[in-house]
């Protein structure tokens, strides 16, 4: 009896740091959205409360260039941009990726929308999608060429669960899409359904 508290004890003491670890999670529709400032592709200052006053926005995070997944719902959010701007809506995207990686986004996807980069991944962090990648998988992904230090800069090996929110003009969260498998995402029916 005596050894099995002596096992949960040491079962609970090791799993401290891991639970004090802040992990990503979801916001939810009716969860008040924070206030960001950020730079866009074009050099453009944007922030988000300020242009809640001209409609509401459409809040993506994605992961770079390199990958398929992102490269994909961004050509699609381009494709299907004059649905959601005729119901008022604006699309912005937010990667850690850093200026000159976002200028490969741009060539793959003809994305025309303000895509933002996260400076000290403080976006990120505010809306708790912001992940390290553990070495090991580091590892893989420059095997396969992809290099997270040379895309993001300062950023290193961190990402964004590939979260999708639209924003009402109340700052309030009208629709939240979060799923850690980043190769689900937000479609684009579903978006104009929420808009």
């Amino acid at each position: 009896m005596r050894f099995s508290w002596i096992i949960l004890f040491f079962a609970c003491l090791l799993s401290q740091p891991i639970l004090a670890q802040e992990a990503p999670f979801q916001l939810n529709e009716g969860d008040e959205a924070l206030n960001f400032k950020g730079i866009d592709q074009n050099g453009k200052s944007f922030e988000l409360y300020s242009a809640l006053e001209k409609g509401p926005v459409v809040l993506m995070f994605y992961r770079g260039f390199w990958c398929p997944h992102c490269n994909k719902q961004l050509s699609q959010m381009e494709d299907s941009l004059n649905f959601i701007t005729e119901r008022g809506g604006i699309v912005v995207a937010v990667t850690p990726e850093k200026p000159e990686s976002i200028a490969k986004t741009v060539d793959k996807t003809g994305a025309s929308f303000k895509i933002i980069h996260d400076k000290d991944l403080s976006i990120m962090n505010t809306y708790h999608v912001a992940f390290k990648m553990e070495e090991a998988l580091l590892k893989k992904y420059k095997k396969w060429g992809i290099d997270l230090d040379a895309a993001n800069g300062d950023n290193g090996p961190n990402l964004p669960v590939p979260a999708t929110y639209i924003i009402g003009q109340d700052k309030k969260i009208l629709y939240a899409f979060f799923d850690p498998d980043y190769k689900k995402r937000a479609t684009v029916g579903k978006i104009l359904q929420n808009l």
